[in-house]
């Protein structure tokens, strides 16, 4: 499986527009080669490097196997279930490192799943979609950006 992003190569910067100091936008991305017995995807966004450990910046669940792309700030979509970043916020949370605190990686992780939907209750964090993804996960894909302030 390959995730990709428009807007940045995989180990490159993300733009400004896409992060807390520019207009907060999820970026657009696209994948492919999801594997045949996939059933959902799910899409997480998260900063291993936060000073206080794994920063949940987005989760996308239930996403049907025949969608391949995001287009730019696709977290407004209300039809989308998103779970509760680290920011207490259903939906995209962008790179918000603090001042000073050298570049900030930011994994955006797409799940093919086994399983058609998520037993999660309806305001689940980002940390219990990725726990209850990985009980069902057949593939990974991963784009890495950086952001520093």
């Amino acid at each position: 499986m390959k995730l990709v992003s428009s807007a940045f190569a995989d180990g490159a910067a993300i733009p400004r527009r896409f992060t807390c100091d520019g207009e907060n936008l999820s970026p657009p991305l696209q994948w492919s080669d999801a594997p045949e017995g996939a059933r959902s995807l799910v899409l997480l966004c998260d900063d291993p490097d936060a000073p206080a450990g794994k920063w949940h910046h987005w989760a996308v669940y239930d996403i049907p196997p025949e969608v391949t792309q995001f287009a730019i700030n696709a977290a407004q979509n209300a039809r989308m279930k998103q779970a509760v970043n680290d920011f207490r916020k259903a939906g995209y949370g962008g790179p918000c490192p603090p001042h000073g605190h050298g570049p900030h990686h930011y994994h955006f992780r797409l799940l093919a799943l086994s399983t058609e939907g998520l037993p999660v209750k309806a305001n689940a964090s980002c940390g219990d979609v990725e726990r209850e993804a990985r009980k069902h996960v057949i593939a990974e894909a991963t784009l890495v950006g950086w952001y520093e302030r």
